[in-house]
């Protein structure tokens, strides 16, 4: 039996034990306590572990203390998959890649909001959805915006009226459109929306 294979094997067991520790904690433990951690019985064999990961790049070093990586959170993706009728899966070994990797450009200009409600549904944005949102990005008629109108926070579809008067216009025929009346803050683009199905 090929023994870099059953490390490797071994690495990827130790890897997923790290990973829901620091689900639930957000931090590691001190050396002496991962061995409790990983399953393993002495502090040389967390070394060497430490170091197989670290030069993998999950791990890091930050002030003397282990730390996670950003390839420490990826996801393998899969490859891409059809919504009509399936097709062989793919031999190519997965990318790692994270949330973050995929929808936020700029960490230092994107926050979260939370929909409510059903006035955006037609464009898929539904009640509970995460959306994206990038701060002090140029603003363009078309774009789905989150916006503070008149003191109330709401998101929509910014408009240009014939007489050049923004207005926010919902994605549901249930809901009229939102003229201003005193005041229009634009807070960011929507740039992607996280939907989580049951439990």
């Amino acid at each position: 039996m090929n023994v870099r294979w059953v490390e490797q094997m071994n690495d990827e067991t130790h890897l997923a034990a790290l990973r829901s520790y620091w689900k639930r904690h957000q931090t590691f433990p001190a050396m002496s306590k991962l061995c409790d951690v990983v399953g393993l019985t002495s502090t040389s064999s967390i070394f060497a572990l430490i170091k197989r990961l670290s030069e993998a790049g999950f791990l890091e070093r930050v002030e003397g203390r282990i730390a996670p990586t950003r390839r420490f959170f990826g996801r393998p993706v899969l490859g891409a998959v059809r919504a009509g009728q399936p097709q062989p899966e793919g031999q190519e070994p997965p990318e790692l890649l994270t949330i973050d990797d995929y929808l936020v450009d700029d960490p230092n200009r994107t926050v979260l909001c939370r929909v409510r409600g059903e006035s955006m549904r037609d464009v898929g944005l539904l009640d509970g959805d995460l959306v994206v949102v990038e701060k002090n990005r140029p603003t363009r008629p078309g774009d789905i915006v989150v916006a503070v109108v008149d003191g109330e926070m709401t998101v929509k579809t910014l408009r240009l009226d014939k007489n050049g008067a923004y207005y926010l216009e919902p994605a549901n025929q249930d809901f009229q459109v939102i003229r201003p009346q005193g005041s229009l803050e634009i807070v960011g683009v929507v740039v992607g929306s996280v939907r989580k199905y049951g439990r």
